[in-house]
C-alpha cells in the first residue's frame, strides 16, 4: 500500500504497527494485515445506497498467542514508543486525532503530549498480569521521532 497516510513499523522483517493516519483516503475496501495476523485492520469507502448484505459470521476456531490492539485516538496527541522483543527501544512515532495504530508485535509504550482520548480494540478474554510484562522504557530526551 503506497500512501503518504500510511506506514508501518518493521524490525528484522517483522511488523511491530501499522499505522493510519486520518487523512488516508482511497476508493472501495483494503485491508492493511496479512491474512494470519489475529486482529485484521481495514479500510472502507462506499458510496451512498451501497448495500453490505446482512450476515452473521460462523463459528471458526482460531489460536492467537500475541495480543494485537487497536487504537482510534479520537482526540489529542500522543507519542508511541516502539520496542523490540527484548524491550530494547527502536524509535517514536506521534499520532493525533483520527488517526489509527494496530500494535502486532514487540512492545509499546505511550506518553501524552496533550489531553487525548483513545478507544482500544483488542482480543480478550483479558488475563490481568499474564497478559503483559511492564519494564523501564526509554525517557522523552532520547526518543528518535519517524515520520
Amino acid at each position: 500500500m503506497k500512501s503518504p497516510y500510511f506506514s508501518q513499523v518493521v524490525h528484522c522483517g517483522r511488523t511491530l504497527a501499522l499505522i493510519l493516519g486520518s487523512q488516508f483516503k482511497d476508493d472501495g475496501i483494503c485491508f492493511f494485515t496479512p491474512g494470519d495476523f489475529t486482529q485484521q485492520l481495514g479500510y472502507m469507502n462506499r458510496p451512498e445506497g451501497y448495500v453490505i448484505p446482512p450476515h452473521v459470521h460462523n463459528p471458526v476456531a482460531r489460536e492467537a498467542q500475541f495480543t494485537k490492539e487497536v487504537l482510534f485516538i479520537k482526540s489529542g496527541k500522543v507519542r508511541v514508543d516502539f520496542y523490540n522483543d527484548d524491550q530494547t527501544y527502536l524509535e517514536s512515532r506521534i499520532l493525533e486525532t483520527g488517526d489509527v495504530i494496530l500494535l502486532a508485535y514487540g512492545g509499546h509504550g505511550f506518553e501524552m503530549l496533550e489531553p487525548t482520548e483513545m478507544i482500544e480494540v483488542k482480543q480478550g478474554p483479558y488475563v490481568g498480569d499474564q497478559d503483559k510484562t511492564r519494564f523501564e522504557g526509554v525517557r522523552a530526551d532520547q526518543t528518535v521521532i519517524k515520520p
